[in-house]
């Protein structure tokens, strides 16, 4: 007998994945490692408030850890300005380059 009708033999044999079926599956799979939002008690809050307070105040650098979905960002610089109405601060890190950060999104301070 052919191998093509043994077992499942005929079905693993014409087996296709389309190009959109396997973007699909990939989305999928990245979609289960995303992990959710860490939540900080409030001493913490306050800890990283005092934090970018004192950087703001002194010109000192802080490092901030920046949440997201798949893997955290650590970024370093001065905060710059800090816009209480919008709950963010601006850090410098160099010239020309600085960030927005959303105090919600900052899980520690180092």
């Amino acid at each position: 007998m052919s191998k093509k009708l043994e077992g499942n033999g005929f079905w693993e044999s014409s087996r296709i994945i389309i190009p959109e079926h396997k973007e699909a599956y990939l989305r999928l799979m990245k979609d289960r490692q995303r992990r959710g939002k860490p939540e900080l008690d409030d001493q913490e809050v306050q800890l990283i408030e005092q934090a970018l307070i004192e950087s703001y105040n002194s010109c000192q650098p802080v490092s901030v850890t920046v949440f997201s979905p798949f893997d955290d960002t650590v970024m370093t610089g001065v905060v710059t300005s800090i816009n209480t109405a919008r709950r963010k601060v601006k850090l410098f890190r160099g010239e020309d380059d600085y960030s927005w950060i959303k105090l919600e999104d900052i899980v520690s301070t180092g």
